[in-house]
């Protein structure tokens, strides 16, 4: 593998591991007053098109972090109409 699917595959652990402590709180605590919905709707739009992009370009991780990114988000979403 080169050298530089290996760093981006680095950095998509990085940034789309960084949604777990806030879904962790938000499923542990079942609140999501702090949580935005236009922030998270917003950012699931932009990972979709991020998912889009990587498939165009054939870039394995682009494609792996946004799959894993929209379902974090999209599961974030769904809490916050669950625990309103």
């Amino acid at each position: 593998m080169p050298t530089i699917e290996i760093l981006g595959l680095v950095a998509a652990v990085l940034t789309t591991s960084s949604f777990v402590p806030q879904m962790y709180k938000t499923w542990k605590e079942k609140s999501t007053k702090d949580i935005s919905m236009s922030m998270y709707s917003v950012m699931f739009i932009g990972v979709v098109l991020w998912l889009t992009y990587g498939i165009l370009i054939d870039s394995l991780p682009v494609i792996l972090a946004n799959i894993i990114t929209a379902l974090l988000i999209f599961t974030m979403l769904v809490m916050k109409l669950r625990y309103k």
